[in-house]
């Protein structure tokens, strides 16, 4: 059994009394003492036994058998200090510890980092032959002191250092850069959040200001509205009372023109011819000279169209696009112009705009010839009467007015529908008009009588162009709901719907030979059809992306006029199918309306910055 001493003994001796002076020196001394089988066997049910790793034994695989005294103590004292470590941790962390230098070691690596070759060999020299010669203190071969070690070791941290902070002042910098631009950027967009906030806040005051200034106006409103019912009463029993009177009138005069002789008799019936027809002219609402007062009946359906007799096509020309240039730019309304129209006979062209007018000038001069204002909204759409004596309007307010030119005024007023008015269009005889409405809905008109002829219902939106075919009763609508319907005026009915667009069609517009005719979509689509033929179209051309407004032929039907959105007019060959230069000369602004002048010399836009401009070929 091992017991610690005050210190380990250094040499053992077979003396006892050697041994007894050395064990007072020693750490340890060995005292003998026997076992008997009974005691192990007590002493072994009290022990612990822990579980030893196998990987404690692999370093004593070399260890002697015949240790001796000391080996056995310093192993003793390894297990006794480093156990309860092995025991806690199944894989101790093997930590591996610098070896000081000795001093000539520590010379001869600051000679070498330093460079010092010359002084390397020279202290190599001098040392071993010191060595050599015993000259060599203790002292000088020892090792390095800690302070030295300490210090080398300082150095290379303050490097280590000096370079860490050389990038992070790099790192610095970059973050104080990013920390102003930030900082600009936020006092920027500060800035103009508080610029839209004012701007709010003005746009707010403004909105009241202008809901305050409007409440003022209601009551006024009534007050009018009130006294307009009232005057319109009045004035219908006015017009009842002067009707009675009159009738009264020729009664009183009829009873005593029995009692007179025939002359009497005839001269009071001429008078009472003239009051009549006094009576009438006052009282009367419709359409005066050429139309008359019983209902039209419509011509033969297979007439002649005088743009196919013989020669005609070839005796016209195509516009020359390539010489076409802006001559003259008139600027006729004050809103925008939103449809243009030539008179069938003479070289007049008809504008008609938002600011409620349509006007009238003489071309291509551009000198105002006549005006006219009537309708409560703005006008859409005009047309003249084949014979040019009058003037058809559509307009927002849900009519359409009929202007005789020899009085200035409208002599007949449609107002059957229900919604505002997009298109209207004579028959090639004069009788019967065409008006297309947002109410879904197309009316025939009869203008003899004033009266809606047919209601020609089946598309599912607004209908936004109509017409006839030329010297045809066949009439065409284009709608809102994508299609083309082709209806027979005398029963109302659908004859033929064409599909194919996919956006609201805005145009259809026919060559003068009443054959071919093109349609254009609010997705600046055009198409091109054959009446003859089935309805899948013959030609699709995109003008996209901006909406395409108006198309229109050239007298000759070769050449296709296309206005839109972007403000350019596009010419489109048919025959070469070839699109030619764009006219670029509207700054923009959305043009409204195009048109060709019956010999294909002249080409007229209008616009909507209330001016129309005529190109010259």
């Amino acid at each position: 059994m091992l017991k610690p001493l005050p210190q380990l003994p250094k040499k053992l001796n077979d003396s006892s009394n050697n041994l007894e002076q050395e064990n007072k020196k020693a750490s340890y001394y060995i005292q003998e003492h026997s076992f008997n089988d009974d005691d192990v066997e007590e002493s072994e049910e009290f022990l612990e036994y822990d579980t030893i790793p196998l990987n404690e034994f692999e370093d004593l695989e070399d260890i002697d058998e015949d240790e001796d005294l000391e080996k056995a103590i310093r192993n003793n004292n390894e297990q006794t200090f480093f156990g309860a470590e092995v025991t806690k941790n199944d894989d101790p962390v093997v930590e591996i510890a610098q070896k000081p230098e000795v001093i000539d070691d520590f010379i001869r690596n600051f000679l070498c980092s330093k460079g010092l070759v010359k002084s390397l060999d020279a202290f190599q020299n001098e040392w071993y032959e010191m060595q050599h010669k015993g000259k060599l203190s203790p002292e000088d071969v020892s090792l390095v002191p800690d302070v030295y070690q300490r210090n080398q070791d300082l150095a290379e941290v303050l490097k280590k250092s000096r370079i860490e902070v050389e990038n992070y002042k790099k790192i610095a910098n970059n973050a104080r850069a990013t920390y102003d631009k930030l900082r600009k950027e936020r006092d920027f967009h500060r800035m103009h959040h508080k610029r839209v906030v004012q701007e709010k806040n003005k746009l707010i005051q403004d909105i009241r200001r202008l809901k305050t200034h409007y409440e003022n106006y209601e009551p006024t409103l009534k007050i009018l509205q009130h006294k307009y019912e009232i005057s319109m009463k009045e004035k219908m029993l006015t017009k009842l009372e002067r009707d009675r009177l009159a009738s009264k009138i020729v009664g009183l005069e009829n009873s005593g023109a029995t009692k007179q002789s025939n002359v009497a008799a005839s001269v009071k019936s001429s008078k009472q011819q003239k009051t009549k027809k006094n009576i009438l002219e006052k009282n009367n609402t419709q359409l005066q000279q050429p139309f008359q007062q019983k209902e039209s009946s419509f011509p033969v359906e297979d007439r002649q169209n005088p743009y196919r007799s013989p020669g005609y096509q070839e005796s016209i020309q195509p516009t020359k696009i390539e010489k076409l240039k802006l001559i003259q730019t008139i600027k006729a309304h004050e809103l925008t112009i939103s449809a243009i129209n030539f008179h069938p006979k003479k070289m007049i062209l008809a504008t008609v705009s938002d600011d409620k007018t349509w006007k009238m000038f003489a071309f291509p001069s551009g000198e105002l010839i006549m005006s006219g204002e009537g309708h409560k909204d703005w006008i859409s759409n005009c047309d003249f009467h084949p014979r040019g004596t009058h003037l058809a309007t559509s307009s927002g307010d849900h009519t359409v007015k009929i202007w005789d030119f020899t009085k200035g005024l409208a002599s007949l007023t449609l107002s059957d529908h229900t919604q505002p008015v997009w298109s209207c269009g004579f028959h090639d005889t004069g009788d019967f008009l065409i008006s297309g409405s947002m109410d879904h809905t197309a009316k025939l008109w009869d203008l003899q009588t004033g009266k809606c002829r047919q209601t020609l219902r089946g598309h599912a939106d607004s209908v936004n162009q109509v017409g006839f075919q030329p010297y045809t009763n066949t009439i065409f609508t284009g709608s809102s709901d994508k299609t083309i319907s082709f209806w027979d005026s005398r029963t109302g009915l659908v004859n033929q719907t064409f599909y194919g667009h996919l956006n609201s069609i805005n145009d259809v517009v026919f060559n003068n030979f009443g054959e071919k005719f093109a349609t254009c979509d609010a997705d600046g689509v055009v198409k091109f059809w054959d009446i003859r033929k089935s309805s899948v179209e013959l030609e699709s051309i995109n003008f996209g992306p901006y909406p395409v407004n108006k198309i229109n032929f050239d007298p000759s039907g070769n050449i296709l006029g296309v206005a839109g959105n972007d403000g350019l007019v596009k010419l489109y060959n048919t025959v070469e199918k070839s699109k030619s230069k764009n006219l670029d000369y509207n700054n923009g602004n959305s043009l409204q309306g195009l048109i060709f002048d019956k010999t294909g010399e002249f080409l007229v836009i209008c616009s909507s910055d209330c001016t129309f401009k005529i190109f010259q070929a």
